[in-house]
């Protein structure tokens, strides 16, 4: 049994980053004859890349994967460890699982994922939770064929999870879920410690893979007919710094777009860390889109301060004006956390002055949940419960106001969609992104599947719009 160390895996060294190779198991091939899986994600985009992985890994094993949990032979909750709601989804879920469990005993039940490298979660799992068959973190996703086999000869909770800075396997298969866009890591971890954020403690130190891997993933992905691509990393634009080579975000952009794939995105990206070189190459090449995800968090420079941020509200803004000078019909997004300890009505004002200016086509926005072990944690919560739900429906009704005045831009124009599938607004209607980002239902055939096509925008709501093929 190998359990979390949060203190270990807050460890940072100079040590050289190991680069490993994935290797199949052939003894193992056969563990899931005649199985079904179910597998769960909750979470950002990595954990949806993760689940990519995972799922390939246990086809391989021969386990067929099944959408309904009581069909499964083994249940994976791949999971997040971001804010409390998302610990409670899973501990929710898991009751679930429990209850089939019960009544089909040879079921094997397992977490992964962020909350699995957390010690107060799977110290939980130890102590109420004995049922449970498999625990394991992100650092060994790769060992998966073993654990299972594992926790099946010894019936037994098996639990692997690596409190460390973590290396990089290379050549992991993936099944990737859409035929059209997909994710590629371009490094993992980070080395930021914002004091509310867990991920450098769940995900290791900062890593980059190396230039020669991602770009022969994204010509793989060019010569199998992708037409988007998406940069992912706790914090994109500090790509590369941790390489020994001069090559940074800026180069590897550049240097994707050249591969001629239709659409590049990247994210999540820190303030801190965008370059004015990085502007330039996004200004550069058409087939990066010009859509930027940037996380303000807060507005106040006390609270910024004591976030861990390392920048101040106008370092912020002059970055927001330079992009919109740069890219003026970009679309710019942003993380907003509001009742961070020692937040006043003051600090709140002056995030929704921030919001004011930047008029951000859309945000994310949270309550501040604590999270075990990080330095926010220990801090005195003296913002009332009562008052971080009215300061955030005050900042989601800016937030809408805002992503309606930014989508009625659109009215009647026609924008290039990327057409991906059926919309959840009926079957005759399918859906798909702008190259900035929106959401686009059209009534079409759906021929036009896995296609970019000119599609004119006839109806403009807060979170999506309505559109017509334009005809040629």
């Amino acid at each position: 049994m190998l359990v979390p160390n949060l203190k270990q895996a807050k460890i940072r060294t100079k040590n050289k980053i190991e680069i490993d190779k994935y290797k199949v198991d052939e003894t193992l091939k056969n563990l899931g004859q005649g199985k079904k899986y179910f597998l769960k994600t909750y979470g950002c985009q990595m954990n949806e890349h993760d689940s990519e992985n995972i799922k390939a890994i246990l086809e391989k094993m021969s386990y067929t994967e099944t959408i309904d949990m009581e069909d499964a032979d083994l249940i994976l909750l791949n999971t997040c460890a971001i804010r409390e709601n998302a610990h409670n989804k899973v501990f929710g879920y898991l009751g679930r699982a429990k209850n089939l469990k019960m009544r089909k005993p040879s079921v094997i039940v397992g977490i992964c994922g962020c909350m699995a490298q957390e010690e107060v979660v799977v110290n939980k799992i130890i102590n109420e939770y004995k049922w449970m068959d498999i625990v394991f973190g992100t650092h060994n996703i790769h060992n998966l064929p073993h654990i299972l086999k594992k926790a099946i000869d010894n019936k037994k909770l098996e639990i692997e999870v690596f409190s460390c800075e973590g290396n990089i396997i290379e050549d992991i298969p993936v099944k990737r879920d859409s035929k059209y866009k997909a994710w590629i890591n371009i490094m993992y971890g980070c080395d930021k410690f914002c004091t509310y954020c867990i991920v450098p403690y769940t995900r290791g130190k900062q890593r980059s893979r190396k230039k020669e891997y991602i770009l022969k993933e994204v010509e793989e992905l060019v010569r199998d007919g992708y037409l988007e691509v998406t940069l992912l990393g706790q914090n994109v634009n500090a790509y590369g710094k941790d390489l020994e080579e001069d090559y940074g975000m800026e180069n590897l952009l550049e240097d994707v777009a050249k591969t001629g794939i239709k659409r590049i995105r990247f994210v999540t990206s820190h303030p801190w860390d965008f370059t004015d070189k990085m502007i330039e190459v996004i200004k550069k090449y058409d087939n990066i889109m010009p859509y930027i995800h940037l996380p303000l968090q807060s507005g106040s420079d006390k609270i910024l301060k004591l976030m861990g941020r390392r920048y101040t509200k106008e370092e912020y803004l002059e970055l927001h004006k330079k992009l919109k000078k740069a890219l003026p019909n970009s679309s710019i997004t942003t993380d907003i956390i509001v009742g961070f300890p020692n937040e006043t009505e003051e600090d709140f004002k002056e995030t929704l002055d921030v919001v004011n200016n930047c008029k951000y086509d859309s945000a994310f926005t949270f309550i501040f949940s604590p999270r075990v072990g990080t330095p926010a944690a220990k801090m005195k919560d003296d913002v009332p419960f009562e008052v971080k739900q009215e300061r955030l429906a005050r900042l989601n009704e800016l937030v809408n106001k805002y992503s309606k005045e930014a989508n009625l831009k659109y009215k009647d124009k026609v924008v290039p969609v990327l057409i991906e599938g059926y919309s959840e607004k009926g079957d005759n209607i399918l859906m798909g992104y702008t190259d900035t980002m929106k959401l686009v239902n059209i009534k079409c055939d759906k021929k036009y599947i896995g296609t970019i096509q000119n599609v004119r925008i006839k109806e403009v709501k807060t979170w999506s719009m309505d559109g017509v093929l334009e005809e040629d």
